[in-house]
């Protein structure tokens, strides 16, 4: 009887023993999130710094988990008063200090080495709001060191945020995001 307790613990725990677990632990001094807003008279690019970021995956089942945060009030296009409008009407900064991503799963592989395209699907948070999201990101892996990409689009007035429009001057309700996570990754 003890014997058999012994093999069925080892059968229910192996393949938490088999997994290869790594953290990707992000560098937010090296990492960003560039925005672009298209409007009838100019193309509004700004810069978001990341706060904090760490992501939990395994290579061999495709888990991943862990957050990426973005302080909202660091965002900068350029523009002192449109910067103001954008964290008071827009993001609303004093009650939602920071935006995130959570991811929960993704599909594609992982390479020990070099690049690799997955799809990462997640939770993204805007002002408090959570909105389930896929993101094609590009990884690359050079030892500990390691870089993800992704271009993705956020439909933030369907989210429930103010399009910035005003007499002539109209945006689209789209949001382009660049993201550029660098940092390292360990066992």
């Amino acid at each position: 009887m003890k014997s058999f307790a012994v093999v069925a613990l080892a059968l229910i725990f192996a393949p938490a023993a088999l997994a290869q677990y790594q953290t990707f632990a992000v560098n937010p001094d090296a990492s960003d999130v560039k925005m672009k807003l298209n409007t009838t008279h100019e193309v509004v690019n700004g810069t978001f710094h990341i706060q904090s970021g760490s992501i939990n995956f395994d290579r061999t089942a495709s888990h991943i988990s862990g957050i990426v945060i973005v302080a909202t009030g660091s965002g900068k296009t350029g523009n002192d008063s449109r910067d103001k409008k954008m964290y008071k009407d827009i993001l609303k900064v004093d009650q939602f200090a920071t935006v995130s991503f959570a991811p929960k799963a993704y599909n594609g592989t992982i390479a020990a080495s070099g690049d690799s395209a997955i799809q990462v699907s997640g939770v993204f948070t805007l002002l408090g709001t959570a909105h389930d999201l896929t993101i094609p990101m590009q990884i690359h892996m050079d030892g500990s060191k390691a870089t993800a990409r992704a271009q993705f689009v956020v439909p933030y007035v369907q989210w429930g945020l103010k399009n910035p429009s005003f007499m002539f001057w109209k945006a689209e309700n789209d949001v382009a995001i660049d993201l550029n996570l660098v940092g390292q990754v360990s066992n």
